[in-house]
């Protein structure tokens, strides 16, 4: 492979992969050694979270040929704030465009299904509760118990002395507060959901405020130039959410660069200016296009093109659109109390092991065994699973509404929308307006001669107020 510095050269490296605790060695087609510090980001449990975290990056710190002393010193230069020897380079591992593409394409079909018949719904497997709730252990672990119980049950000839002493158990009063519990987690985040949807939504609607009165008002360049860089900023909004909560998919090489490069949002020394910022990692950049976006409108009221009130106007709208993107970071920085969390799995782990006991010693014993209750006991016990898991798994799914699932929004249609919009309002025709026209309703009036228009002609009957 290859790795271009920051000066400009293009270095041919030669991967021998010997990794070396948390550094690589790669040795260069010329002679000479890198230093490679390695940031890893792994999943504590994978199977709860999406392969978006298994990006990393590589930081060179140090080309030297003496590569002992000189990476300890170019080290140590970089601890004290020395830059100069400091070279990134990153393996973007989250979906392509074409992937963010298809997993939409998904979610939209996804939402038409909310309408369809309910034997349709059954049907389906994508974008249910019934994948978590038979990849989830608990589950297996509950029917499990249930069903080593009635095997037992069935080889003993007599009624254990156990049987009589979980009869003055009481399972229901626990199963009780745990499905008060759970429902309102399931509240409280379709709360969040619904809100940060909100946000979106909001993000969208106040550029297109600020691209109307831009076309109107202000010269089509400047006006342009505004819009493009207002969209420039919701798209890098997006894209830098990853740097907080679970992380995103919308990453700034497949999601910003792709409508940059479609939309010619901004131009080449404009992206140069926002180098500095780590727009994967980072809301800065969205920061300031924002404060692009004031500045143009600003540069326009100087211009004479806008009045204190106009100016005021659109200034206002772009601070609610910076005000609703805040709102998006703050709500993915802040998901709920992990205490929470994990107080329900902890009920949800001690309720549904107790109430598989419960159900499978009072279906019978020895000689009052049915096989046809054993099997209803066992659907019940594995539609309280249903009920526990599933309400669990629906409020974990709604806590981050901007990853790569089905059920998350729709961030790229948000973005797309926005831009066809305003594209539409930015090159908008009206017909020129002819002075000598008039209301239609006043032509036809005179297109008729005054002296054929009585009462009597209108109304076919003789005018009550004449005398």
């Amino acid at each position: 492979g290859h790795i271009t510095s920051s000066s400009g050269t293009r270095h041919n490296l030669e991967l021998h992969l010997i990794l070396l605790g948390s550094h690589i060695s790669l040795q260069l087609s010329s002679p000479g050694r890198l230093l490679i510090k390695v940031k890893y980001i792994v999943p504590l449990f994978p199977t709860l979270t999406s392969h978006r975290l298994a990006s990393y990056h590589i930081v060179i710190m140090s080309t030297s040929k003496n590569s002992k002393d000189d990476s300890f010193e170019a080290e140590r230069d970089n601890e004290t704030g020395d830059k100069s020897k400091e070279v990134m380079a990153v393996k973007e591992t989250r979906p392509t465009f074409m992937g963010l593409k298809h997993i939409e394409k998904k979610r939209r079909i996804l939402l038409l299904r909310a309408e369809l018949p309910f034997w349709r719904i059954l049907l389906f497997w994508s974008g249910t509760c019934l994948k978590d709730i038979s990849t989830d252990s608990l589950v297996w672990f509950t029917m499990s118990i249930y069903v080593f119980i009635r095997v037992v049950a069935y080889n003993l000839n007599y009624v254990p002395d156990s049987v009589t002493l979980l009869e003055n158990t009481n399972i229901g009063v626990l199963g009780g507060f745990l499905s008060f519990f759970l429902v309102l987690f399931v509240n409280q985040t379709n709360g969040r959901f619904l809100e940060m949807y909100g946000f979106s939504k909001a993000c969208s609607g106040r550029i297109q405020d600020v691209a109307g009165m831009a076309r109107t008002l202000l010269p089509k360049e400047m006006g342009e130039k505004l819009v493009k860089h207002f969209n420039a900023a919701h798209v890098a909004g997006y894209t830098g959410i990853n740097c907080i909560g679970h992380g995103s998919p919308y990453s700034k090489t497949y999601f910003f660069n792709v409508y940059n490069e479609q939309n010619n949002l901004l131009t080449p020394e404009e992206l140069k200016c926002l180098e500095h910022h780590d727009m994967d990692n980072s809301g800065l950049c969205m920061k300031e296009l924002v404060t692009w976006c004031q500045q143009d409108i600003a540069n326009a009221r100087k211009e004479g093109y806008l009045d204190t009130y106009q100016e005021t106007y659109m200034q206002d709208r772009v601070l609610q659109f910076r005000a609703a993107m805040d709102g998006m970071y703050d709500y993915s920085d802040q998901p709920p109390h992990f205490f929470y969390i994990h107080f329900l799995v902890l009920l949800s782990a001690l309720y549904l092991p107790l109430f598989a006991i419960d159900t499978a010693y009072a279906t019978g014993w020895g000689e009052d065994t049915y096989l046809g209750l054993d099997v209803l006991n066992g659907v019940i016990v594995f539609l309280q699973c249903i009920f526990v898991v599933g309400l669990r798994s629906l409020g974990t799914k709604m806590i981050d509404p901007y990853g790569d699932d089905l059920e998350d929004l729709s961030v790229i249609l948000y973005v797309e929308a926005t831009l066809e919009i305003c594209d539409t309002i930015m090159h908008m025709r009206q017909p020129a307006t002819d002075p000598d026209s008039r209301p239609v309703s006043n032509q036809m009036i005179r297109s008729v001669p005054s002296k054929d228009v009585t009462w009597d002609t209108i109304f076919e009957g003789p005018n009550p107020n004449k005398h």
